[in-house]
Parts: structure tokens; sequence; C-alpha cells
């Protein structure tokens, strides 16, 4: 039988749809391997390759990368999967088009293929449906929406696109039902509805809704080929390679360290100190923002943008995604500028748009990778644009001057005498042995204790130091510090981009350390027991680290400390610092340790979804100018809880509180203490009830 002319119509229409969506489909894909191939070299990423394929194939269909939001988690991985099976119905329509009656070769009867099949759409259709109620819910144009700066239209297209689709490939099922409820069990009741047609006009619903389906999905790959910056489009190729390429060979978060900057021969490499310009980004660069799928999972976390404040994770990235694609998209420029963004001219990485405010904001905290589900490295590169300003242009804030010499000239950011990192042991009643003076090295101790420049100097962190000092005294723990041959780890200066400052820092800690013959370094602050942990191995450090917390709790549970429980009407709230908790998993020490005295009350944020105290990045050392202080907003979330005391496990967060204190409102300010001074008093109280 001759075909007729709307089956004329409707294949001609198809072809030249098929052949132009894939003309810009191909042409969107070679632009996409061009931008990511511009970039500069970047080793390390394709170590143990096959281990990192079924790992990245792992976590993108456990969907195990995503944190929080089980709704939208579950909604997300069954649009994901109806996807990848409802392309294949794209051959039927094809063939449906010519000849209504056809169905996919091979196994097109095959009653579990049809079962699939309508499963994932109706599954693809519940999905999208959620996932857009979800925005509409969340709403985009108020500056808390984690879709504030998001590219609304291209959201919305695809979320059609995916719902005109499911929604074919079920009415199509059921113009094929006609009652047959073994092979069409989820669809033909919807072809009840279509009982009374006649077969030619079933027919012809058939082709009109196969070439619908082919229009749209060729529509689709139209628009994304031509937007090769359409992240919520293209994440879906790209997040699975971005997840593979990750900075850690099994793919974990890129938390703890910092990456290193690029080295030729072990030297630094003076052409590409840190990132300034388009030139500077690599492949991975390249690729991680083009992998960006724009959810504002990260915006929706971040310290910066939460205290209103113009740095957003998610707008950077969009920022440099459109540099680097050479495209522009409104709602972020109006985001930005909206977000009180400082412009910039000249040959700056995205000029007239990214200014200093975005680099200089964050507080490294890493909570919005710890939210990318498609591992984005949001403080590798913030890292990486600090190190440009910092080495390249002597661009960076005037309040890092004193810090920046203090570390240069006498080993620690306060400026302050080396004689002097003993004075918090002056009150003690024992003497505690300096390697070097009462001891030949640390192999006579079980410890080394790392007292950390805020242990050694401030004098709230100094209270701590001692505090710690006398629980292991009391357990019978042996322990030695280094007294004035201690010096800065370095970490405020690499997290101040100063990478040259801390690589001379970190050498000397190391050559002490490495001639003290330290194995087990016990430390107080998370800053230092970061670094020392993460960033001295790469550097030819290797020892053991145990934070405070983590070695206090195990003499608890061994009996070696015994506390008892503060007086009553007391309530312990408890902040994880972000670099021993979320970029270290150091969650549930600290936690048991104060249990062992007293129920802890949980903030709302906490665990590896706590929200920062504003110390790291060295933002301890900058005033923070704009918005909400992030201290005060952490302080005001503990108050509310009705907690009268705020544990802390870090000197930074308890000096951020402190000074935040006069400013939480409608209850009364929790004291705030280290995890350690608690413990101390509860070991005070169970001695005097034994003297009693």
């Amino acid at each position: 039988m001759a075909p007729t002319p709307m089956v004329l119509t409707a294949g001609a229409l198809t072809i030249i749809m098929t052949l132009v969506g894939l003309w810009f489909f191909g042409r969107g894909v070679g632009q996409i391997v061009g931008i990511i191939t511009a970039g500069q070299p970047e080793s390390g990423r394709w170590h143990h390759p096959w281990g990192r394929a079924g790992r990245a194939l792992w976590q993108t269909l456990s969907h195990q990368t995503f944190r929080g939001r089980p709704l939208v988690r579950a909604a997300h991985w069954l649009v994901m999967v109806s996807f990848v099976v409802l392309v294949v119905t794209l051959v039927t329509s094809y063939l449906q088009v010519w000849r209504p009656d056809s169905v996919l070769p091979f196994f097109g009867t095959w009653a579990p293929w049809n079962w699939l099949t309508e499963f994932f759409a109706w599954a693809g259709l519940l999905g999208i449906v959620a996932l857009m109620l979800v925005r509409l819910r969340t709403g985009s144009s108020e500056r808390t929406s984690r879709f504030f700066g998001s590219t609304r239209w291209q959201a919305h297209f695809v979320e059609w696109v995916i719902l005109l689709v499911c929604l074919a490939v079920l009415i199509l099922h059921g113009l094929q039902a006609r009652g047959d409820t073994f092979h069409f069990p989820l669809t033909a009741w919807l072809g009840s509805g279509f009982a009374d047609l006649s077969p030619s006009t079933r027919a012809s619903l058939i082709v009109l809704v196969s070439t619908g389906k082919i229009v749209v999905s060729m529509a689709w790959m139209i628009v994304v080929g031509l937007q090769v910056s359409m992240g919520v489009s293209w994440h879906r190729f790209l997040a699975p390679l971005n997840l593979m390429t990750s900075r850690e060979d099994d793919l974990s978060k890129s938390l703890g360290a910092l990456a290193p900057i690029p080295t030729v021969d072990g030297e630094l490499d003076e052409d590409h100190l840190g990132l300034g310009t388009v030139d500077d980004l690599t492949w991975k660069d390249r690729l991680d923002v083009l992998s960006c799928t724009e959810c504002g999972r990260c915006q929706d976390v971040c310290p910066a943008w939460n205290t209103q404040k113009p740095l957003s994770p998610k707008l950077l990235t969009l920022a440099v995604r459109d540099r680097a694609a050479q495209t522009h998209s409104g709602d972020i420029l109006g985001a930005l500028l909206a977000a009180g963004v400082s412009q910039t001219d000249g040959d700056q990485l995205v000029p007239d748009v990214l200014g200093p405010d975005m680099i200089w904001d964050c507080t490294m905290c890493g909570a919005c990778v710890e939210q990318c589900p498609v591992d984005i490295e949001h403080v590798d590169r913030i890292a990486n644009l600090r190190r440009f300003q910092v080495l390249m242009e002597s661009a960076f804030p005037r309040e890092l001057r004193r810090p920046f010499k203090g570390m240069e000239t006498k080993g620690n950011p306060y400026g302050l005498p080396a004689k002097k990192r003993l004075d918090w042991a002056k009150d003690l009643a024992f003497d505690v042995p300096v390697i070097g003076e009462d001891l030949e090295d640390a192999t006579e101790v079980e410890y080394l204790f790392w007292v950390g420049c805020a242990g050694a100097y401030d004098d709230r962190a100094k209270k701590t130091t001692a505090a710690v000092a006398e629980l292991l005294h009391t357990a019978g723990v042996s322990f030695a510090v280094l007294g004035s041959g201690e010096s800065c780890t370095g970490d405020p200066a690499r997290r101040a981009g100063n990478e040259v400052l801390f690589q001379l820092l970190a050498e000397a800690a190391i050559d002490t350390l490495n001639e003290a013959k330290a194995q087990r370094i016990v430390v107080t602050c998370a800053h230092c027991f970061n670094t020392i942990a993460n960033e001295y191995p790469e550097m030819g450090g290797h020892y053991e680290v145990i934070h405070h917390t983590q070695l206090l709790n195990r003499l608890v549970r061994e009996g070696a400390l015994t506390p008892t429980a503060p007086p009553e009407g007391q309530r312990i709230t408890y902040h994880d610092p972000c670099f021993l908790g979320r970029h270290n998993r150091v969650f549930s020490a600290p936690r048991e340790l104060l249990g062992s005295m007293l129920p802890v009350i949980e903030m709302p944020r906490s665990g590896e979804n706590s929200f920062c105290c504003g110390a790291g990045g060295a933002r301890a050392w900058m005033e923070e100018t704009r918005g909400t202080r992030i201290a005060t907003n952490r302080l005001q979330e503990a108050a509310d809880t009705g907690a009268t005391t705020v544990a802390t496990a870090c000197p930074f967060c308890t000096q951020m509180f402190d000074s935040a204190s006069a400013s939480v409102t409608g209850v009364p300010a929790p004291e705030v203490k280290d995890v350690a001074m608690l413990l101390l008093e509860g070991v005070h109280r169970s001695q005097a009830q034994d003297q009693a």
C-alpha cells in the first residue's frame, strides 16, 4: 500500500528534523571537546582508569553523591534512567511514522521490554512532574532560592521535553494496547479511551504522536547543540566523565588538602601560578564548569551567600563556564550584579563580572564540594584564583599583610616571638617536657603535642591547650612539645593563596618534625590537623595525626578519665568545625565525649551539613564588611536550640563565636567552650566527689 500524504509529510519532517538535530548536536559535541582540550594540561586524573570508570558508573547509577533531599534524589534517578530507556523507543517511533503497526526489531513483542518501557515512562513522567513542582515551589527570583541565578528557560525547556516524550510513549502504548493487559499492563486502561476509533484513525494518531515525539527530541538536540553551556542538559554526558576524573583515585570528594599548584620538575611553574585568565584554565577546570547542572545546592549551603555576601559558588562556576565557552547568560550576570559583586576590567578571568568579593569571601568550608552531585571542585578553583592574585598580582586584602609578615618573619600569623610559645604552660602543676631540651626526641613519649599558633598565643586557646595537657597528664599519657621549635603549619598562607610562603613554612615544619622523630601527633586545632594529616604527605611528611577530641574520647572510654555530669540546667550543643568534620569526617568522637557527661542537643545544621564559623580560608584575619557575620548566624542558631553552652573543637571557632556573642538576639548568648575545657571540668567534679 502506498504511503498516504500524511505519512509522507510526517516522514519528510522527521528526516529533516533528524538530520538538522544530529548536525547541531554533533557540532555541540565538537565545540565542547574543543573547549576542554584547549585547557592547560593537568596530570593525575587518569590513574587506574578502569577502577575510576567502575566507581564513576556506580556513583552515577546509585546517585550516592546526592546529599539530602531524598525526594529530589529519587525523582532525578527515575528521570535519568527513563532517559536512557526511552531513547531506545525513538527507533520504534521512526518505524511507526511509516508503518503504524511496527514494533522494535528482535524484542519489540517481548513482554518484559514493554513492561520496562511502560514503567519508566510513568516513572519518568512522575519524576519530572515532581522536579517541576520542586522548582515551582522553590522559586528562582528570590536570593534565598537555590535556583536564584540559574538559567530558567533552559531548565523549563528540558523539563517540558522530558514530560512530552514520556507522555508520547504512554499514549503510543495506549494506542497499541487494544485491551492487551499482558503486554501493556500499565497503559491498557488508556487504550479503553481509544477503543471506538477506527483502524485508520488509530493509525493516523500513532503517526502523529510518533512524529511529535521525534520532533520534540530533535528540537532538544538542536537547542543543546546551539547551547554548549547548557549544563542542565549536557551534564548527563559530562557528569560521569567529571566524576571519573576526580582528584582522588577513589573518587572521594575534593576535601581535606588543597590541590597542589602545578610544578615543572618539582619547581613552581612561574607561567601558571594560579588562575588569572581563561588561558590558565586546565582541561579539568573546563570539564568541571561545563558539568554544572545549575541545581544551586552549593549556593544553598554556602556560608558567605547565606549571610548576604556576593560569593555564590554556583554563580562563580557559571561565570567561569560562560567565559570558557564564550557564551553569555543574562540570568547569571543579572544575579551577580544583584548580589553586589564588584566589577573588574582588563584581562581578568571573567572581565566586568568576577571581582575580588567572590574570591576573598570564601571560608573554604567545603560545604559546596560536599553537596555537589557532579563533584565540582569549587574550593580548589577559588584557591587557584587567590594564588594568582597573591603571587602574580600582589593583590590581596590589606588585613592579610600582618599575618603574612608574621608567618614570614616570626613563624606565626600573630607576629609574636617564639619564646612565648610556652607561656600557656606557666601555671600548670607539672612540667611539660620540651623536645631538644628535656628529651632528645619524640620516641621517648607516646605523643608529640602540636600546640599550634592559636594554642600558643591566643588567650582563650591557651586555656584549651593547658586543659588538654592536664587531661593527658591525669590519664598517664606521656607527651612532649616542641616549644620554641614549633612554627606555623602554613595553613593560613596556603588558604590565602600565598603558596610560596606555605611551602617554606611546611618544609621547615616537616624538617622539625622529622628531626624530632615524630610519629604520633596530637593537635587541638582543626586547621593544623588537616594540614599535617593531609597536606604534608605530598611534601614527604608522613605522620599519624590525631585530634585531641579523638584521643580524649578514647581515654574516657578506656576509663583513664572519668568525668561527672555538669550541674542540672546546663545544656550543651556541639559545633562541628569544618576542617575537622566535613573535611576529615571526624563527627562521632567529640559527641561521644560530650555524651559521657550530658546528652548533646543538635543544631538543625550539624554533622556533614554543619554551618561554618567564618574563620576558614584565612578569614580569621579578615573583616566581614558585608551582610551578617557568619559567626553571628551560627551562634544564633546554637542559642535558638536552648543550649547554655556551645562546645567547640577548634580554637578559631572559639575565637569567632566569642566575638559574636554580643550579636545574639532574642535569647541569652550561650557560653563558648572547647570540648577539652568541658571534659576537664567534668574530671575535676569527679575528683572532688572522690575526695568528699
